[in-house]
């Protein structure tokens, strides 16, 4: 899956660069609608990213590209690598940010269930 973001005023830390708080909101979400999207009615929460390291600075007007694609399936979990690019460069250069989101499928109590066989 592909999505893109405008980074806005409103994204900027007090330096005047993305404020990675908003980068990791972004991640979170796109890999959620990824997963959203593959196993449709059900319910996901996030359990962990792997890591988290801002390779490059980003301003005001940059238009950033993330690609999302699974890389893994559990009982009840679902793993998602998300990769941030800028502009829409997708050379090892223009990367500046990725990391593996997983997510546990949960009923309405919170509990783990398992994803539904394919």
């Amino acid at each position: 899956m592909e999505n893109h973001k405008l980074v806005l005023p409103g994204n900027l830390n007090h330096y005047g660069y993305l404020f990675g708080g908003d980068l990791l909101k972004w991640v979170d979400e796109y890999a959620w609608i990824a997963a959203t999207l593959e196993y449709p009615d059900c319910n996901f929460v996030t359990l962990a990213m792997d890591k988290v390291e801002f390779r490059k600075s980003v301003r005001e007007g940059t238009i950033l590209k993330f690609i999302i694609d699974k890389t893994k399936e559990g009982n009840t979990s679902v793993q998602y690598f998300v990769r941030v690019y800028r502009g829409n460069s997708l050379t090892k250069n223009d990367i500046i940010f990725s990391t593996h989101v997983i997510f546990v499928r949960v009923d309405r109590n919170g509990k783990k269930v398992f994803l539904p066989k394919k």
